[in-house]
């Protein structure tokens, strides 16, 4: 073998099709867009969706539905979940190091489902009343972190009209 005669193998490269050059081509002509109408003509498209002014379908359709944006930084943790860790105080870098939430989560909820016989200390947590209750009387206790409520301050123009 030698280097002026290496060759790819046999059926390796295609020719790119050229359209429009004629009959003896195979796709002369119409160069495979049939006769006439928009789809013929250079620059002839619609936009996606399009039906031919008819009210679309995702304009017809109720919208639906919400996704929020918050959802991967929330977790839920059950009580039978921290029976199950080896630790007893627990806070949000235990339960991401331990793997029970993910490593996005920054507010965490501890809700009543399960048992928990285990004491064990809670620090940063979000904590229903029911599990509260139930860490409680294992002979845990509940370090809660505040959360301020929402108060939405309404402008200068808006107090003086009320």
């Amino acid at each position: 073998m030698e280097l002026n005669t290496i060759q790819p193998a046999d059926g390796a490269k295609h020719y790119k099709r050229r359209v429009g050059r004629g009959i003896g081509s195979g796709i002369g002509k119409t160069a495979g867009r049939g006769h006439k109408g928009q789809k013929s003509r250079t620059g002839g498209f619609h936009k996606v969706g399009f039906e031919g002014g008819q009210m679309p379908l995702q304009r017809r359709l109720p919208k639906r539905g919400f996704k929020s944006l918050a959802t991967p930084y929330k977790a839920e943790v059950r009580l039978s979940d921290l029976e199950n860790l080896p630790v007893t105080e627990i806070d949000v870098l235990a339960l991401k190091q331990a793997g029970v939430v993910s490593e996005l989560a920054r507010v965490v909820r501890v809700i009543l489902s399960g048992e928990i016989t285990k004491k064990v200390t809670l620090n940063g947590l979000i904590v229903t009343k029911g599990a509260k209750a139930a860490i409680e009387a294992a002979g845990g206790t509940v370090t809660e972190i505040v959360v301020a409520p929402v108060v939405k301050k309404l402008p200068a123009k808006v107090k003086a009209a009320a």
